[in-house]
C-alpha cells in the first residue's frame, strides 16, 4: 500500500488530500458503518472525517500512523453524531410537554448495513443495538477487534491506551454482550409430547 505524502498534505496539497481519501476512505466508511448501524449516516461522518482531517493535518504528530489519526477522527465524529441523535430523541420525547410545534425527531428504525444478510438481520440488530448500550471506549475496542480486525497494538495506538487496558476493555465489552445478547444464544426449550 502507497502511503501519503505527510508533508505534502500538511501544505494543503489537494493531490495529496484527495490520495488520503482514495487510500483510507472505504476503511473510514466501514468503520463509520460498522459504528452507527446505517449506510447514510455513515458516508455522512466519512465525510465529516476527512473534512475534519483536512481542517486538523496541521496538527497531526506523526506519533502514530495517519490511518490511526483517521480513524481517531471517525471514531469522535461518530459517537458526537450518536450522542446528538440521542439527545434529539429525549427531547422530542418532552416537546409535547412543553408545548412545542415541531415534529419530534426521531432515530430511523429501519436498520441498514449492507454487510447483513436478511437471515442474520434480527440478530444483527441486536448486536448494534446491544453494542450502542456499551461505554464508547469498550464499543470502539470491541468494533476495531471484531468488525474491523485491527490487534491488540494497533487498537491501543488508536484510542490512546495500553495493550493492557485494550484487553481489559475488551473483556468487560465481551462480558456486557454476553449479557444483553444471552437471548439470541441460548437454546429454546423443545416442545416433546409426552
Amino acid at each position: 500500500m502507497q502511503h501519503p505524502d505527510i508533508e505534502a498534505l500538511k501544505a494543503n496539497d489537494e493531490d495529496a488530500f484527495r490520495n488520503l481519501i482514495e487510500l483510507y476512505g472505504k476503511a473510514v466508511f466501514n468503520l463509520c458503518l460498522n459504528i452507527v448501524a446505517n449506510a447514510e449516516e455513515a458516508e455522512d461522518q466519512a465525510q465529516e472525517t476527512f473534512i475534519e482531517a483536512w481542517n486538523s493535518i496541521g496538527s497531526f504528530r506523526q506519533d502514530s500512523e495517519i490511518k490511526t489519526w483517521l480513524y481517531r477522527i471517525a471514531m469522535n465524529k461518530c459517537y458526537d453524531f450518536l450522542r446528538r441523535m440521542k439527545r434529539k430523541k429525549r427531547f422530542s420525547v418532552m416537546q409535547p410537554l412543553l408545548n412545542r410545534d415541531e415534529e419530534p425527531i426521531e432515530l430511523p428504525s429501519n436498520f441498514q448495513h449492507p454487510g447483513i444478510t436478511l437471515e442474520n438481520k434480527e440478530s444483527a440488530q441486536a448486536l448494534f443495538a446491544a453494542l450502542e448500550t456499551l461505554p464508547d471506549n469498550q464499543q470502539s475496542a470491541f468494533v476495531l477487534y471484531e468488525m474491523e480486525g485491527m490487534d491488540y497494538r494497533q487498537i491501543a495506538q488508536t484510542l490512546d491506551v495500553s495493550v493492557s487496558s485494550v484487553e481489559a476493555l475488551l473483556f468487560r465489552a465481551r462480558k456486557e454482550l454476553r449479557k444483553k445478547l444471552e437471548i439470541f444464544y441460548t437454546p429454546r426449550a423443545s416442545f416433546k409430547k409426552k
